[in-house]
């Protein structure tokens, strides 16, 4: 098969490197904080990521955080690859309906047509639809080129001051 022709016919977004140390830049992670009060654990993550992040606990790719418990309000940035992005987004839905988490702020591509989002959507309490492409920062701190854009979803009761923090990144919706 030539290579050439299966690329054109794959989204672009389906050529993710896979790599997974790009962090979020601090406005996003301070907007999660006021909106939750802390940050128990940050379930998918790094020691460089939490010098930022500031959980009380973290996960490493090493530590496998899918393993794990999860306490406290919950901030979680998934790796962006395939199966992972589906299991940490599934065993937050899980967690957070079965009331071991009482809050998660979960940022993510807008990929609304996967199983992962659409099972994140049917629970999440509030969402913001990032009105640009978060630059997130690479080790070295420089901003990347995210390939789409991206979206940012609130489980927990806080809907009014999830609102109000994120509302300067995009438009803001919550169920009642």
């Amino acid at each position: 098969m030539d290579t050439n022709i299966k690329k054109e016919k794959t989204a672009h977004v389906s050529h993710n490197t896979g790599n997974y140390e790009w962090y979020t830049p601090l406005e996003y992670i301070e907007a999660a904080r006021e909106t939750m009060g802390s940050i128990g654990t940050d379930p998918a993550s790094s020691e460089i990521a939490n010098k930022t992040i500031l959980a009380k606990r973290y996960h490493t790719k090493e530590e496998n955080g899918l393993t794990k418990e999860w306490k406290g309000n919950i901030w979680l940035n998934p790796p962006y690859a395939q199966p992972l992005v589906s299991e940490f987004c599934g065993a937050l839905v899980d967690k957070f309906k079965s009331g071991e988490i009482k809050q998660a702020v979960v940022l993510v591509n807008n990929a609304t047509e996967t199983k992962y989002f659409q099972k994140m959507l049917e629970v999440c309490s509030a969402i913001c639809l990032v009105k640009k492409r978060i630059k997130f920062l690479s080790p070295e701190g420089k901003r990347g080129s995210p390939l789409q854009g991206q979206v940012i979803l609130y489980f927990g009761p806080n809907t009014v001051e999830f609102n109000r923090q994120f509302a300067n990144f995009g438009s803001t919706a919550w169920k009642k």
